[in-house]
């Protein structure tokens, strides 16, 4: 039986679930998305994973995004004086409909989904995360995707006076991200607005994102502001930074280590002090829906 959010939330979480929806409009950050996430009560999505999720605390208190800093607790601490609203992603390149797309167009009311998926850093660390969103593929049909294209390439938001990690050269900003064509378009892979039935929180990814199951998280970019599809492979920045560690691919491989730690064993977070470490899936998991994609390729080559 695959699981509803709100079959595995915290009976104290889903009340806070349950005020937040009934907040009024003034109070909320986006609106728009509170009533999204009260009609997605009860549909949850085939391909959510049965594994209960981490809590809203743990989920939005310990992640990566650089552009906040470099600790775990820096996006929390920071996030806060993002901007979401208003917002817009620009979609180009080879594409029939190129424009300039609000997130109620790309992802409108009817069309969002619950998905519980399982997340794995490329640090060996894991969360199970309630998602809420729509498929990339759904996004890209919209659009228009000419024959001519291979490659879906992403950019998040650069605004060093509001995201104070982008002051200083961490990484070579803006953050850039690139799927395959045909990884954009499989039906694990989504546009997240929202986590735990609320909109998505700023220290996630706010208005929204990208989330693909199988790969490490860093291939999950935040905060887009353009999608462009094109015909060469793009070079995503942590490729850029340091390439012997971090490939274009990035699916979670528990036979590849990465150079300075086994990628063979994760840590999953909010499991406990004295909780084992668990053996790390191939795919992170979901490798029965995207093992074909690979075919033929040598995934140590091609990491």
């Amino acid at each position: 039986m695959k699981l509803n959010w709100s079959d595995v939330t915290p009976h104290r979480i889903y009340l806070d679930r349950r005020k937040f929806i009934g907040a009024s409009a003034a109070a909320l950050a986006l609106p728009a998305l509170a009533s999204r996430a009260h009609a997605l009560t009860g549909r949850p999505s085939p391909l959510s994973t049965d594994q209960a999720p981490n809590t809203f605390e743990e989920i939005t208190n310990y992640n990566n995004f650089y552009e906040f800093g470099t600790g775990k607790e820096d996006p929390a601490r920071y996030a806060d004086q993002l901007t979401v609203d208003p917002w817009s992603v620009e979609i180009g390149g080879l594409v029939d409909r190129p424009g300039s797309y609000g997130v109620e167009d790309l992802a409108p009311d009817n069309a969002l989904e619950e998905r519980i998926y399982r997340l794995r850093c490329v640090e060996a660390w894991s969360m199970v995360i309630p998602w809420i969103g729509v498929p990339l593929a759904s996004v890209l049909d919209k659009v228009g995707v000419q024959p001519s294209a291979k490659y879906v390439e992403f950019e998040t938001l650069l605004r060093p006076e509001e995201m104070p990690g982008q002051r200083r050269a961490i990484l070579d900003w803006p953050y850039r991200e690139g799927l395959r064509l045909d990884e954009a378009m499989h039906p694990l892979t989504i546009l997240a607005t929202g986590l735990y039935g609320q909109p998505m929180p700023k220290q996630n990814g706010a208005p929204i994102r990208l989330v693909v199951p199988w790969k490490y998280g860093f291939k999950s970019i935040k905060s887009i502001v353009r999608i462009s599809l094109v015909a060469e492979q793009p070079l995503n920045t942590w490729k850029q930074l340091q390439s012997s560690e971090y490939g274009f691919y990035a699916n979670v491989n528990p036979q590849v280590d990465h150079p300075r730690w086994s990628q063979a064993t994760e840590r999953r977070v909010g499991a406990g002090l004295f909780a084992g470490r668990e053996e790390t899936k191939m795919f992170n998991g979901y490798g029965d829906q995207v093992a074909s994609l690979y075919a033929g390729m040598d995934l140590a080559v091609n990491y």
